[in-house]
């Protein structure tokens, strides 16, 4: 810029503000009180613009913010674990809230805007979801540590016949449930449940207490249990299908660095599965 025009910008400057900002004589210019206030006040001005427009762009790429995270009890214990661990050290200032919860109720709070990414069980038939299946969960029988059939290395689930069942209830996973009474009827029985219980270790509590048996997902052995055993099953066994969950009108740059995430640990278990 010249020299007039650096001038003549500095006067208008002044007539807008009804301030002298410069103090002119013949050999120096230099501020005013007012005017090296009003330089001070500019700095932090284009100091906070500059943060500003910083803090825009990580947003914009998913490293500051919030996200919200619900899972099942036996994803804290297999997949997801690495997969947080991994994405906390790429993106520190992401704040992160967890919560255990039921495949029902993460569709509910999915769906009323309480929850950004789900880790939940198929099968889910909602279309306003893009669910993306993760991995195959295999579960167990786990029986009381003196139970006649503990010396047995595998069960057929025929030999489960005349036992007392002790599953979650029918509301929280109609289709697995089904899938259980659907198995016992194909071995020759209709299972004796006795209880329903949310919680995967409560039911092995009962267990534990010797009040039945119950089916647990293979993550969730309890190492060091010294009153609960864990057995597979010969032939058909309760499975279900984890999944990734997360509404189809989220565009959130954090949940999109999520899912990047979480595809990067499909393809990591892949590789090893394959090694």
């Amino acid at each position: 810029m010249t020299q007039p025009a650096l001038s003549r910008q500095i006067q208008a400057l002044e007539a807008e503000l009804d301030v002298q900002l410069f103090q002119r004589t013949k050999r120096s210019v230099k501020l005013t009180i007012g005017g090296q206030t009003f330089f001070e006040e500019a700095k932090q001005i284009l100091h906070h613009t500059e943060q500003a427009i910083q803090m825009t762009r990580r947003v914009a790429r998913g490293e500051v913010g919030q996200l919200r995270l619900s899972f099942t009890a036996s994803a804290l214990r297999s997949f997801l674990p690495e997969t947080v661990r991994v994405f906390r050290d790429r993106y520190p200032d992401v704040q992160l809230t967890m919560n255990e919860r039921c495949t029902n109720d993460q569709i509910t709070a999915l769906q009323n805007h309480q929850t950004d990414i789900g880790f939940l069980y198929l099968p889910v038939d909602e279309k306003w979801l893009t669910l993306k299946p993760i991995t195959e969960e295999i579960w167990l029988v786990a029986l009381p540590k003196k139970h006649p059939l503990a010396n047995q290395k595998q069960l057929a689930l025929s030999a489960l016949a005349k036992e007392a069942f002790i599953l979650h209830p029918r509301q929280e996973g109609p289709a697995f449930y089904n899938q259980i009474i659907r198995l016992c009827e194909q071995a020759g029985f209709y299972p004796n449940v006795v209880q329903e219980v949310e919680t995967s270790q409560t039911r092995v509590g009962l267990v534990a207490a010797g009040m039945g048996i119950t089916f647990v997902p293979e993550h969730l052995q309890i190492d060091g249990d010294t009153e609960v055993i864990y057995r597979r099953l010969t032939g058909a066994a309760p499975k279900l299908e984890l999944a990734i969950a997360h509404r189809r009108d989220n565009f959130s740059p954090i949940v999109q660095q999520f899912l990047h995430s979480v595809e990067e640990r499909i393809q990591k278990s892949l590789r090893e599965s394959a090694a």
